[in-house]
């Protein structure tokens, strides 16, 4: 008994590992490629388009391993739909990982500012970003809901409405769009990190 006790210990510890890693290591990733990459703006693209060009494998592994992490680590999280939301959030960012968006906006240098057909993957990419997006804020809200404590209530809150208002801002094509998705999906990813080291 406590063998299987110990065990079980060293999953969960696992499961919470690999959330609390996923969103550090994609934002890290991602910020420092958009600082170095030459030619890329985070005031005029998204992170996304960092998997595109010569280096863009690197932001795919990204991508890829972080919804890995997400996913694998999605049931360190209390309740029964926090986990579930996560997951899927993490199945989102595999996909979106390896659908590449199309290059635009003269990003990798030579390329048009509007692409002159969207691809398939393209199109692939936008609709997992979507399914991720959507489970990263249904997760931060369902914490919102169960949290224990005002102030963990209100971080969940608060992370979820940050990628919310940041994605809608950015479809509305507003100033500094992928500036500001960038900034909430970071946001709630880091929560949910947060989330998984203070789970039981």
């Amino acid at each position: 008994m406590t063998a299987a006790l110990a065990t079980r210990t060293v999953a969960v510890t696992s499961r919470q590992a690999a959330l609390a890693a996923a969103g550090p290591l994609w934002a890290a990733v991602s910020l420092t490629q958009a600082a170095f990459r030459d030619g890329f703006d985070l005031l005029r693209h998204p992170l996304s388009l960092l998997s595109t060009g010569s280096l863009g494998w690197v932001q795919i592994a990204n991508f890829v391993v972080a919804g890995l992490l997400m996913a694998a680590g999605a049931g360190s999280l209390d309740g029964r739909w926090a986990p579930r939301l996560t997951r899927v959030a993490g199945f989102g960012m595999i996909a979106a990982g390896l659908l590449v968006m199309d290059p635009g906006g003269g990003f990798p240098a030579g390329h048009d500012e509007v692409p002159a057909t969207m691809s398939w993957h393209a199109i692939g990419h936008m609709a997992a970003g979507t399914v991720s997006f959507i489970a990263l804020i249904g997760a931060c809200y369902v914490l919102a809901k169960r949290a224990t404590t005002r102030s963990s209530a209100v971080a969940a809150a608060v992370s979820g409405t940050a990628l919310l208002a940041g994605d809608l801002w950015a479809m509305s094509g507003g100033v500094a769009g992928t500036l500001t998705l960038a900034a909430g999906a970071i946001t709630a990813m880091l929560f949910l990190s947060f989330a998984a080291l203070r789970s039981n």
